[in-house]
């Protein structure tokens, strides 16, 4: 009853997501890669994937006893905004290496995708789709339909008041008498 049920599910694009490639770069840095060549990598790995853009962020003691903060960078990174919380996929990581704490961070700017699968579905703010204008009629034809539904409107308005005219001449006309068939006169 009181059991634990856990749900592994492989990630479907490895490159847009974000704490895939925090992991990444953090067994990178373990197994003693330069941090440049382990960050550059990460990023192209990242942009391949079709990412709009990505940033990794590497601080604490890189080299040397002074600790220092590298950014690395690659296309367009929104950071304000609703959009930027819509989009940008972010991981933070903590690696212990000899001389100390270093501290990663992962932001990946996620491409617009319509099915939802790959990226949000919101299109951002900025994005702007102009529509080919419709087919405009002249003003000529917009007339000559204005005057044909006016001389159609008349004509229907004459037709019902004829038949208005001729339904009042059929209520005021005296009722027609009987038939008188002569034979039947013939005897008196």
């Amino acid at each position: 009853d009181g059991a634990v049920e856990l749900y592994a599910e492989r990630v479907q694009n490895r490159g847009l997501c974000a704490q895939a490639q925090a992991e990444s770069l953090k067994f990178k840095l373990l197994a003693g890669l330069a941090v440049r060549r382990a960050c550059y990598g990460v990023v192209r790995f990242v942009m391949e994937a079709s990412a709009k853009g990505c940033e990794v962020i590497v601080s604490g003691k890189l080299r040397g006893q002074r600790a220092k903060a590298m950014k690395f960078g690659d296309g367009y990174m929104i950071k304000t905004g609703h959009a930027s919380q819509v989009y940008t996929d972010m991981a933070v990581r903590h690696v212990a290496m000899r001389q100390g704490m270093i501290g990663i961070r992962v932001s990946i700017m996620l491409p617009h995708d319509p099915k939802g699968i790959n990226g949000p579905k919101i299109p951002l703010d900025d994005v702007v789709t102009i529509l080919e204008p419709k087919e405009e009629p002249s003003p000529e034809s917009i007339l000559q339909a204005q005057q044909a539904a006016e001389a159609a409107a008349a004509a229907a308005q004459a037709a019902a008041l004829q038949q208005q005219l001729l339904a009042q001449q059929a209520a005021a006309a005296p009722p027609a008498a009987a038939p008188v068939d002569p034979a039947m006169n013939a005897g008196f």
